[in-house]
């Protein structure tokens, strides 16, 4: 049975610009292709859904029969999620990726040129569940193969930014243009809707068979392992039930799901009474258009400040956090008494919703591992459909229960009717699902969640340059950070060594035996000084040289020392981390390498040091994007320290110079 991926959330440096991001990622040419082609599908689909639209209204007569038919083409694109997301997935994990894009291609371009060709609304009806079919095993065989598309796991949320960036935005402006201008072209070339029809949708199919022949000549890479999933998958009903029973036991993965189905069941609020909300509000279609328009701006504005924020909050907080900022946000624009209320807080929903959906996105890339990423998007993606479906069902239902009434307050009229009662139930919801997904996803659960927010936003890093400081951890870390810097520098790495614990400590006992100290928190301010003087002297001016700097226990050192010689009473993990921050100046390794090793290694005596390793392991499971865990046994340790290491290790310099730092 997989598991999460041990590799840590990765956590590219602030200095990155988003230009620098998005084209270090499109410079890989396998990325850049599936990117591509996905982006012409995305077109394609959005423009199919126009034109099956529009030719299932011309194949019936009648504006009920129209109504249903319409229906009944959106239904149609939803079933197939509902009933087959967790075959697709299976099939996305056990078989090979790249063949199943090309079946699933190859037969929407057969089925796209048969719906105009036989022109019956039974068949159209029976394509369209078929294309979804297609779909439903396309998109999670190409999720699931992105991330081994690419060099680095912080390319992981450049990616799906572009994805999503192109799915929810260009590629729904491009397939209504084209479908407007073929619209348009109907008098200049004397077409009929028919024919309109016919062009979109055989233009599609076209697309589709590119997409096709592009993944299976130009992109081998989606293959992968597949030789190795096959051999080690079980069958097809087995994976089923692994991944289900992965999705279900693993609190990542059902925080992810419990905060997925609180926010598309406010989104499916929001979307079932939008028309008449923006009539309460004394506006018509305008008023609607933009609502519409806001929703989108704030899901553009929360995808964009989203990677700056993981920076601050930890992503398996931030997911959690942003559906309970839209669920709170939701709540009011069920209570707005003005289009101008409403707009910008319906841009805020937007915008927490973008946060969330690539935050989730990035998760199950970065943290899901790749025999059963494929079976958890399928998953999601069902769960997403059928909240979504399942709320605009009931949503017409709860607004139909209420009367409207006017209320006087403050010396105005408000019109309250069942939108308003929707909407505010739509972001409590939210906002409780919200809570329950962040508690679940966050490894310090005893933390109150508002306190740890709060804390995590005032943590800064103030620094210049673009260093990489690198912490290593626990117990025998002197000889293991020494052997992990020459490694980095015989590779060509400017590398600045601090001094070592040991001398930091004998610092430290010099500085308590000549001050004649004896509590414990006047020792832990002395260890406080000595880390501070090393930060000012010798860490800043490296990092902002531009260097790798490698410390040997920059949060256990000195300061666990403290805690270490005062055996009756000792400082909890909140106070010495709040000390650390303060004696650093808020700097923090942009990784640490937690060596772990059982209690009877170290010099220092077994008892000391599970005090010591019980509070930094706590550490690195309340924040794991900063931890790199490490196995202390064995010869090959640094060789493990260098492959956490290396996807966060700036670029080799041309000279690979010592940065001289006094």
């Amino acid at each position: 049975m997989a598991a999460i991926d041990p590799r840590p959330d990765p956590m590219p440096p602030l200095s990155a610009s988003t230009a620098h991001r998005v084209r270090s990622v499109l410079a890989i040419p396998a990325f850049r292709r599936l990117w591509t082609v996905t982006s012409v599908a995305g077109i394609c689909d959005w423009l199919s859904l126009l034109a099956l639209s529009a030719l299932a209204t011309q194949l019936t007569t009648g504006y009920q029969a129209q109504s249903f038919a319409l229906g009944g083409v959106v239904a149609t694109k939803l079933l197939p999620s509902l009933l087959l997301g967790p075959l697709a997935g299976a099939l996305a994990d056990r078989f090979d990726r790249r063949r199943l894009m090309v079946i699933c291609d190859l037969s929407r371009f057969a089925l796209f040129f048969s719906i105009p060709v036989i022109g019956s609304l039974t068949w159209l009806f029976v394509a369209t569940f078929l294309i979804e079919i297609c779909a439903m095993f396309w998109i999670p065989a190409k999720d699931a193969s992105v991330p081994n598309l690419l060099r680095r796991p912080d390319q992981v949320e450049t990616a799906n930014q572009l994805n999503l960036v192109m799915t929810y935005g260009v590629s729904v402006i491009t397939a209504s243009g084209l479908f407007t201008l073929l619209s348009s072209t109907e008098r200049i070339f004397g077409w009929s809707r028919f024919d309109t029809v016919q062009i979109a949708l055989g233009g599609s199919g076209l697309a589709y068979l590119v997409i096709a022949l592009t993944v299976l000549l130009r992109i081998p890479e989606i293959s992968g392992r597949a030789r190795e999933r096959r051999e080690m998958a079980p069958g097809v009903l087995a994976m089923i039930r692994d991944g289900a029973t992965f999705v279900t036991r693993t609190p990542l993965v059902r925080g992810l799901v419990i905060g997925i189905v609180g926010a598309f069941t406010a989104g499916g609020a929001v979307i079932g009474t939008a028309t008449l909300y923006a009539k309460s509000l004394g506006g018509g279609n305008a008023a609607y258009g933009l609502l519409f328009a806001s929703v989108f701006v704030g899901l553009a504005i929360g995808m964009g400040v989203a990677p700056r924020m993981a920076h601050k909050i930890p992503r398996n907080r931030l997911f959690g956090a942003a559906i309970v900022a839209a669920g709170a946000a939701l709540v009011l624009v069920a209570l707005a008494p003005h289009l101008y209320v409403a707009l910008v807080a319906v841009m805020v929903v937007g915008g927490c919703a973008g946060i969330a959906f690539l935050t989730g996105l990035t998760i199950i890339g970065a943290q899901v591992a790749d025999e059963v990423r494929g079976r958890v998007v399928a998953f999601v993606q069902s769960i997403v459909r059928l909240t979504l479906l399942g709320s605009m069902a009931l949503v017409p239902l709860g607004v139909g229960l209420v009367n409207q009434q006017r209320v006087q307050l403050f010396g105005a009229s408000f019109l309250v009717d069942g939108t308003r009662v929707v909407l505010l139930a739509g972001g409590l919801v939210a906002a409780v699902v919200g809570v329950l997904a962040y508690r679940q996803m966050d490894d310090r659960r005893t933390e109150p969640m508002l306190s740890g927010l709060l804390a995590a936003l005032r943590r800064g890093d103030p620094r210049d340059g673009h260093g990489v400081l690198i912490a290593v951890e626990g117990a025998a870390t002197a000889s293991h950070a020494a052997e992990l810097a020459a490694r980095l520098r015989a590779e060509g790495h400017s590398v600045v060594e601090p001094d070592d614990g040991e001398t930091d400590r004998a610092r430290w006992a010099a500085v308590t035996r000549e001050a004649a100290l004896s509590g414990r928190r006047a020792k832990a301010l002395a260890a406080a000084a000595v880390r501070a003087d090393q930060v000012e002297r010798v860490i800043r001016p490296a990092l902002a040289a531009g260097a790798v700097v490698v410390v040997d226990r920059f949060l256990s050192g000195p300061l666990m020392q403290a805690i270490e010689e005062q055996s009756g009473a000792r400082l909890d993990a909140t106070e010495v981390e709040s000390l650390a921050a303060w004696a650093t100046g808020r700097l923090r390794p942009d990784v640490s390498v937690l060596l772990d090793s059982p209690p009877a290694t170290p010099a220092g005596g077994p008892i000391e040091h599970v005090r010591v390793q019980r509070l930094l392991t706590h550490v690195a499971a309340a924040e794991p994007h900063r931890y790199v865990v490490v196995d202390a046994a064995g010869d090959d340790v640094v060789d493990r320290m260098l492959a956490g290491l290396r996807p966060l290790l700036p670029p080799v310099t041309a000279s690979g110079a010592e940065v001289g730092v006094e």
